[in-house]
């Protein structure tokens, strides 16, 4: 707090009569203007439609405070106050539209530059200043609070469960501590202590089950909610067959992008490769591996037919992706959105620009996962080096890879592998993705329901024998997309 009161004095020395503080927390705001006042001797007042004019802190209540309940009469007073006063008032945005009146008052407040004028603020969490006003006023922003506060609110949190709790000690290990509080970070002093309060309360602990649920609810008080999805369940990344080179290089940048080690932080990756082949299931490990929040974003919610809103829509959901950071932000099937071509009135080259330069500029740590079945389709500027860290190309698994896909999906439905013999359902399936993998246990199970018997060595490969996979249907694209893979991009497996 030090450090706002600091900074907001230096505005008030700027002789800028009206200040626009935008906040959730409208309780911190209001302690950090008493002690500014305090520390500085001025009269603060707050305004609120419920409780027209109130005194807090030093000096008189201002004539007519009684009343002050209309904002236009309580903006009167501020005008002809003759002492530097400190006035906030809270929420008045719900009376600036179509009110002209109040519109001028509050000009004629933020124009006066003397000395010994008032100084108003207002306090909301968002507020839009009429265009005539909006050059006179400052707008200032909390600091919201660091790792170390955020550390010191989830234990003052842990502290209090245990007096309400006969001394009993929250349990959790320093992992996930350390992941709590970096998945707490975009979010204000009150905010962190409620979504602390809920991790520790329901069971007085902090596990790694908890993490998802913090994630959720924290999407959920950024409203996030439109283009941007929350994936509640990310994939464990056991439960991903193969891709053997694609772990060990995220395992070898997990620390530096966790812990913001080192001068060149990880950006992302891109994945290409056949449909059905893992690349979104990778993408939903990553954020299963590291611990963090995964977001999608469908580029078909962007599109919008007003000129301009496709973009704003794309840098409104980059800009709360960094909200949520650090994060993992995934876009699916990247080329359905910058492939239009010249028939979209240029949509796409601006949607194109508006990416390129958010991944160039970007500070935040959000860890780009983009998927692509068709790369031919994706602009050039795209796939360049430097744009993402690596381009991996995911191909069909192999024999091993296919027999440890079938052990995930038999374990997942409570069916003992060791009860079936994977390396003959591999060698069956040659050419099945993973996805055609998992089809085949799920009509399996189907078909054993229907038959009143359990899943069996011979339902499985009944199944797969009755099963055309991609790799045979779409044989010529494969060979083609194999071939521009070839000495342009890593082999995830």
């Amino acid at each position: 707090m030090k450090n706002d009161i600091h900074d907001l004095g230096l505005v008030l020395d700027s002789r800028v009569k009206l200040v626009v503080i935008e906040s959730w927390d409208e309780k911190r705001v209001l302690e950090t203007l008493t002690s500014l006042a305090v520390k500085r001797g001025l009269g603060l007042f707050t305004w609120a439609v419920t409780e027209g004019l109130q005194r807090l802190g030093f000096g008189g209540e201002p004539v007519g405070a009684g009343e002050s309940f209309e904002p236009d009469i309580a903006l009167k007073l501020i005008k002809h106050d003759p002492q530097p006063n400190l006035y906030v008032m809270c929420d008045l945005h719900p009376f600036l539209a179509d009110n002209p009146k109040l519109v001028r008052l509050l000009k004629e407040v933020a124009m006066s530059e003397a000395s010994h004028k008032p100084t108003l603020v207002l306090v909301s969490h968002t507020l839009k200043l009429p265009a005539e006003v909006q050059r006179y006023a400052a707008r200032f922003t909390l600091a919201l609070p660091s790792e170390e506060e955020l550390l010191a609110i989830v234990r003052d949190e842990a502290t209090r469960w245990s007096e309400l709790n006969r001394g009993a000690r929250v349990r959790t290990d320093n992992r996930t501590l350390q992941q709590v509080v970096k998945n707490l970070r975009g979010m204000s002093h009150a905010e962190a202590r409620a979504l602390a309060r809920n991790v520790i309360c329901d069971d007085g602990a902090i596990t790694q089950e908890d993490l998802p649920e913090l994630n959720k609810t924290k999407f959920q008080l950024l409203d996030l909610e439109g283009v941007l999805s929350f994936e509640y369940d990310t994939a464990q990344f056991a439960e991903v067959g193969g891709l053997s080179n694609l772990k060990r290089w995220l395992g070898e940048r997990q620390d530096i992008f966790l812990n913001g080690k080192g001068p060149d932080m990880p950006k992302g990756m891109l994945l290409v490769g056949v449909q059905g082949g893992g690349k979104s299931l990778a993408a939903k490990a990553v954020a299963g591996l590291w611990g963090l929040p995964l977001l999608r974003l469908d580029f078909g919610s962007l599109y919008n037919k007003f000129f301009g809103e496709t973009e704003r829509n794309l840098r409104e959901a980059l800009k709360l992706a960094e909200q949520m950071a650090p994060c993992v932000l995934w876009m699916d099937e990247l080329e359905k959105g910058l492939s239009a071509g010249d028939h979209d009135e240029g949509v796409s080259q601006r949607v194109l620009g508006t990416l390129l330069t958010w991944m160039a500029e970007r500070k935040a740590p959000v860890f780009m996962v983009a998927t692509a079945n068709a790369i031919h389709r994706l602009p050039p500027e795209l796939v360049r080096k430097g744009r993402f860290d690596e381009l991996f190309f995911v191909d069909l698994p192999d024999a091993a890879v296919r027999a440890d896909i079938f052990a995930i999906h038999l374990r997942r439905r409570e069916l003992d592998p060791q009860l079936f013999d994977l390396n003959e359902l591999a060698a069956a399936c040659a050419g099945f993705s993973g996805a055609e993998i998992e089809q085949v246990v799920v009509s399996a199970l189907y078909a054993a329901q229907a038959r009143q018997q359990t899943v069996d060595q011979g339902l499985l490969l009944h199944n797969i024998q009755s099963t055309a996979p991609l790799s045979v249907v779409m044989a010529e694209k494969l060979e083609a997309l194999r071939a521009w893979a070839a000495g342009r991009t890593v082999n995830a497996g």
